[in-house]
């Protein structure tokens, strides 16, 4: 099923499983007494190394059946810069954790799915360069992260060795 072909009505179990998949990854519990909510994607990131990037394999699930949906090339290009900004701020040590509380990118991803789906005339098909743009910015992101987070992680060591 193409989203052009047919629009995936809100009762559909795919929809109904993603929907609860987003809920679980970012905001299925509360901080009692609050309004604060957070899912499992912070969770998570609390495990060095690993943590995100389960989180991130996890995420995925959404953009593969949007890519099953037929979604404008845009919308995935939205998607996964979601996925990747989610993926590599939240390794971040301790600031990372905070982000992926505040981002909440499968609940973003969700809702870019439930728009294309509800308006697919209006994809953005042949903006080639402005996903282009998106993805640029993305692997700027995600390398300056990666060599913050490995300087980081070195100078931490140090100090730890030299304690």
């Amino acid at each position: 099923m193409r989203c052009s072909d047919r629009r995936l009505i809100a009762s559909d179990d795919r929809l109904v499983r993603l929907r609860r998949l987003a809920h679980v990854l970012d905001d299925g519990l509360r901080v009692p007494g609050t309004r604060l909510r957070f899912g499992l994607d912070p969770i998570l990131g609390l495990i060095p190394g690993v943590g995100d990037a389960v989180g991130a394999i996890m995420s995925s699930a959404i953009l593969l059946e949007a890519v099953r949906l037929g979604l404008s090339r845009y919308a995935l290009a939205r998607m996964a810069l979601n996925i990747v900004l989610d993926t590599a701020f939240g390794a971040v040590p301790v600031v990372g954790d905070a982000f992926d509380v505040a981002w909440k990118s499968n609940l973003r991803n969700l809702a870019i799915l439930e728009d294309q789906i509800a308006e697919p005339a209006s994809s953005h098909e042949n903006e080639r360069l402005h996903v282009a743009a998106l993805l640029g910015v993305a692997a700027v992101v995600v390398a300056a992260l990666v060599v913050g987070g490995g300087w980081l992680s070195v100078r931490l060591l140090q100090w730890l060795v030299s304690r």
